[in-house]
């Protein structure tokens, strides 16, 4: 049996098994039924391990055990497999939700936030900030920093930018318009985001910007500015700094105060 290790490379990220377990599993598959040691010879897996790797793909539903001597192995349909690993994966993720949950009612996060309080205490201004790579990451401390605006938030960013953030961060955007947040966005303007537009009417306000730009202050003391062009690279090389200096922040503010009295209002 040749299996290209393109696809056993896939096999082990899609259904998270190890390099053992894809070439026994693909090795019985191409049986239908065998033995651990037959399938140790087809997949050049040495005997020794062949035995535990069964027995894991038989726990994760992948095989099952033919009754008799000597013990067989019967593969499972890769549909049903593909069914039992989604149902595994839901179950576990919402055990592990589950669990965090819970934690916040518990002291445990109460020492955390403790720790934390007098951790950044100790920490010089010029000591908050950070290089935040791949936009995952990056949208997630852009999430972070926003959501806890007290007074404004102003947004540059591209028309591609626009729309991602537009309904991204919606659901923050109503609770900081809740707690009288000012929220600002300059942003090309195209079809696309015209229709973005009307989904954030009533929460901020959108002027068209000719030139591109992405960065995101917040009370005029973070920044989040990103450093790439975001329609020029993949989304996992995307990097963006993250400061919080109140100076600087201040001053690109205004800057951005006298721009955007000449930007052009839209309307949703």
């Amino acid at each position: 049996m040749i299996v290209k290790e393109e696809f056993l490379s896939k096999l082990r990220r899609y259904f998270n098994l190890n390099l053992y377990e894809v070439k026994i599993w693909t090795a019985l598959l191409s049986r239908g039924v065998s033995t651990a040691g037959e399938l140790s010879d087809i997949a050049n897996v040495p005997r020794s391990r062949s035995y535990d790797v069964l027995e894991s793909l038989e726990k994760k539903g992948f095989v099952i055990m033919k009754l008799g001597k000597p013990i067989k192995y019967i593969a499972v349909p890769p549909q049903e497999v593909l069914e039992r690993v989604k149902k595994n994966v839901r179950q576990e993720a919402e055990e592990q939700v589950q669990k965090l949950v819970e934690l916040k009612s518990t002291d445990i996060i109460n020492e955390l936030n403790n720790l934390h309080t007098q951790g950044v205490e100790l920490v010089e201004p010029s000591d908050l900030s950070g290089s935040l790579k791949g936009r995952h990451n990056l949208y997630n401390h852009l999430e972070l920093t926003i959501r806890g605006a007290e007074e404004t938030v102003t947004i540059a960013t591209t028309a591609e930018g626009f729309l991602r953030k537009a309904e991204m961060l919606k659901p923050i955007f109503e609770q900081l318009v809740k707690r009288g947040v000012k929220i600002r966005i300059a942003a090309p303007i195209t079809d696309e985001t015209k229709k973005m537009v009307k989904l954030l009417e009533g929460l901020a306000e959108v002027r068209e910007a000719k030139t591109k730009a992405r960065f995101i202050i917040v009370d005029s003391k973070e920044l989040v500015f990103m450093i790439m062009d975001d329609a020029e690279i993949h989304p996992t090389y995307d990097v963006g700094i993250w400061i919080n200096t109140p100076f600087f922040a201040s001053a690109l503010e205004g800057y951005f105060e006298i721009a955007w009295n000449e930007l052009k209002k839209i309307k949703a």
